[in-house]
């Protein structure tokens, strides 16, 4: 019998679809609450890293190792991973058929753990040739070239792990338990200001904390689904079978979504790559600044996707085109009605928020003028981030 708590239809003729509306602004509430303790968190931990070690070429370091799995993580795992499963589960739950779901789930996990550890063996063997890629200005500093590849060697593994973490919450969100997968993020800050403040004076360089840190809260993202996942009956093992066909239906959602993740991935990717022929702290001023843009889109943004993505799968799942196309609706117009208050909001108050939030320690007025600068043309884009 299926956890009550668990969105497990009694049959195929009594898997039905709620209005939708409703859904998602409750799940919304739940999914923003998490999202929100993560942020206010986040901003304690680039309040640390801030009065700790400033903004200059070890940060720029840093965010650049840290950049590199962060890139395939939205790419592939968060992002596209969890968008292209959450359709394909839906479907299985709405069969019926308990077994054949178990035969799906345990599929795509084999299949899954396979490529991030393949991915993730030629992220650590690679690291230097993919950071002459994306930071080529760091070739002029060999000091700083070789921390960047150490710093990344010592977070690519973060890749599996939050792979394994953004399938759990797909999953999770399929089944409408949102607040775990939501409080993952949380899990991570929390990781990476404990290694700082526990690890930094004992470690040389002090910022190799802050990758230990990464992995630790790496581990926490994944582990504190599990309850969840037990909870539904579906803490499952991975098999081998590669030929299932819930596998070829994941690729045919993976590849768009991929492709459509590419560009904003692809921005990021130009943006590293130019500051780091620019003048030594150019990456961690647009780090910064991209950290407060991402507070209201996390909170509300991606919340907002969270959220809606399985109600459509289930209006997608009951060929119900109608309800489908209103949720949509409702959820591009509330992501709009939203974020151009935050824009301006940003825009307006860019300087005393990067001051009251990061101006302490070895981060300076000259630091926060540079970041918030580089917020500006950020906020800009916030509404059409919300929406996409």
């Amino acid at each position: 019998m299926s956890n009550p708590r668990c969105i497990m239809p009694e049959g195929p003729g009594n898997f039905k679809v709620s209005a939708s509306e409703g859904q998602v602004v409750r799940a919304l509430g739940g999914i923003a609450s998490a999202t929100l303790l993560s942020r206010l968190l986040g901003f304690v931990r680039d309040m640390v890293v801030a009065r700790a070690f400033g903004a200059g070429p070890i940060t720029d370091a840093f965010f650049v190792a840290f950049r590199i799995p962060n890139i395939l993580r939205r790419l592939l795992a968060e992002g596209a991973l969890s968008t292209a499963m959450i359709p394909v589960f839906t479907d299985y739950m709405a069969r019926d058929d308990r077994p054949e779901l178990h035969r799906m789930l345990r599929a795509v996990l084999g299949l899954s753990l396979l490529a991030l550890t393949v991915t993730t063996v030629l992220g650590i063997l690679g690291a230097p040739y993919i950071l002459q890629a994306i930071a080529p200005g760091f070739m002029n500093d060999p000091a700083q070239a070789s921390l960047a590849v150490s710093l990344t060697r010592i977070m690519f593994p973060y890749l599996l792990l939050v792979g394994l973490a953004a399938m759990a919450t797909g999953v999770l969100n399929s089944q409408g338990r949102f607040f775990a997968s939501a409080i993952g993020p949380a899990v991570l800050n929390v990781g990476m200001i404990a290694a700082v403040l526990l690890l930094a004076r004992s470690l040389d360089p002090p910022i190799v904390s802050l990758a230990i840190g990464v992995l630790v809260g790496g581990v926490g993202q994944l582990v504190v689904q599990l309850p969840s996942l037990s909870a539904c009956g579906l803490l499952l093992t991975p098999s081998r079978d590669l030929r299932h066909p819930a596998i070829a239906r994941i690729t045919r959602l993976l590849l768009p979504a991929v492709f459509g993740l590419a560009a904003v991935q692809l921005m990021v990717f130009v943006n590293t790559l130019l500051a780091s022929l620019l003048p030594l702290g150019s990456i961690s001023y647009l780090y910064y600044a991209d950290r407060v843009m991402e507070f209201p889109l996390g909170v509300f943004g991606i919340a907002l996707a969270s959220a809606s993505l399985p109600v459509m799968s289930r209006h997608a799942a009951a060929q119900d085109h109608g309800a489908l196309a209103g949720t949509l609706s409702f959820a591009l117009r509330l992501a709009f009605y939203v974020s151009v208050p935050a824009t301006v909001g940003l825009v307006v108050l860019r300087t005393p928020i990067v001051r009251v939030l990061f101006e302490r320690g070895r981060f300076g007025p000259a630091e926060t003028a540079a970041t918030a600068e580089a917020l500006t043309w950020y906020a800009v884009g916030l509404a059409g981030f919300a929406g996409s």
